[in-house]
């Protein structure tokens, strides 16, 4: 069988769904080739090494990637932001329509409506089904995180959101929330599976060591490692390390990671001249796993949103699979799996005392305790969602289809 995977983020971009799943199917048997951009997420910035093109083909690790040109932006302005998304939609489908042949089936991953439309129109032509991979619930995410507000703007997207589902051979989805929310909307419930993200694996238990990256003063260190975004309330998380200064509690919090709030939050934090509160730059993969292990604890957090009950942010994996306890800030489906895994703590989101007792309390713990507890979130990784268990349920829905 013969796989296209079309997304707009691909290696050496962060990404869970790139590289590292085309070599899981390869080795399972499937030729495996890519279409995505020239790599400028999270930052906006292109990489060193890339420059945009018309086209441009790569092959990596024998994974053969064509990267198409795109308005390379991340940042807070909706209109920059959907100039991404749509100059990458029109762009693949040209180079897929050009370069992709003989294919048996389309999966689209993100973002989950340009891309899905690309992928939908590329079917139509190649005359070969699409998986649609969502990761966020458009328009309900867009509003969610203030990128759009306009409602005639957002019932356009919507309309087009159900097109792509009445389209699409399968959605797959990350949590069973969003299976729900899909179902109430009129999508047959056989049409959707769900298949929990995975992280990766190689890279985080084989990163560098990290040495004299974290604090070293003596406190614990709670990493908060991702995308700092408007969406992770980071005013919260700043205002708990307040309350823990203020308690004597000798816990430092550390971010790590690149986002548009970022510089907001380094400003907050020093405004309330704390001295907890550290600040990493953005990192590779196989670097931030060195940090993951060398900390104390592992801090999830989301703005609460009703939408953000039904998702599972891409870092509740990591978390995981490295070991650590986890202080879960956010309500729902989350929630859920650390109270599965018996991984660590829940907190009420947008709560900044609710986190600060959380992160007391695992102050409390020995070392033994919290050694046990990060066994415990490992062990349900392994079992319910590793890359091996996810690669082989997306080969199920991909040999159904076809």
């Amino acid at each position: 069988m013969k796989i296209l995977l079309l997304t707009q983020w691909f290696d050496p971009e962060p990404t869970f769904k790139g590289l590292l799943f085309a070599k899981a199917l390869r080795d399972k048997g499937h030729q495996v080739e890519v279409v995505t951009g020239f790599p400028n997420y999270p930052g906006g910035n292109v990489y060193d090494g890339y420059k945009i093109s018309i086209y441009q083909k790569d092959i990596v690790d024998g994974i053969v990637i064509h990267r198409c040109p795109l308005y390379p932006s991340h940042d807070s302005s909706a209109l920059k932001r959907i100039l991404n998304y749509i100059t990458f939609a029109l762009s693949s489908l040209f180079v897929g329509m050009v370069k992709a042949r003989n294919i048996d089936v389309i999966y689209s991953y993100h973002p989950p409506l340009t891309t899905a439309l690309s992928a939908m129109v590329l079917g139509f032509f190649k005359r070969v089904p699409f998986v649609v991979d969502i990761q966020d619930l458009w328009p309900d995410t867009l509003a969610a995180t203030g990128m759009l507000s306009n409602k005639k703007v957002l019932t356009v997207v919507s309309k087009f959101c159900q097109l792509v589902y009445r389209q699409a051979s399968k959605i797959v989805v990350l949590s069973p929330g969003f299976k729900s929310n899909l179902v109430q909307s009129g999508v047959p419930k056989s049409k959707v599976d769900v298949i929990y993200n995975w992280c990766d694996e190689l890279a985080l238990l084989n990163a560098e060591p990290s040495n004299g990256l974290l604090p070293n003063n003596g406190n614990l260190n709670v990493l908060f490692a991702g995308n700092l975004g408007l969406a992770q309330d980071l005013p919260c998380i700043v205002t708990a390390a307040e309350l823990i200064q203020k308690r004597n509690v000798n816990v430092n919090i550390v971010f790590l990671g690149d986002g548009v709030a970022k510089s907001s939050a380094q400003t907050l934090a020093e405004q309330k001249k704390l001295l907890n509160v550290t600040f990493l730059p953005r990192m590779p993969m196989y670097k931030v796993g060195g940090v993951l292990s060398q900390a104390d604890g592992l801090l999830v957090n989301l703005r609460d949103d009703e939408l953000f009950r039904i998702t599972i942010p891409s870092r509740t994996q990591a978390n995981l699979c490295i070991g650590k306890p986890i202080i879960m800030g956010v309500a729902g489906d989350a929630a859920d799996l650390i109270h599965k895994a018996r991984a660590g703590f829940v907190c009420n989101p947008n709560d900044p005392i609710s986190l600060a007792d959380n992160i007391e309390q695992l102050a409390s713990m020995s070392a033994q305790e919290r050694f046990v507890m990060g066994e415990r979130g490992k062990e349900y990784y392994d079992k319910h969602l590793s890359l091996n268990i996810g690669v082989e349920k997306f080969i199920r829905i991909f040999k159904e289809v076809s």
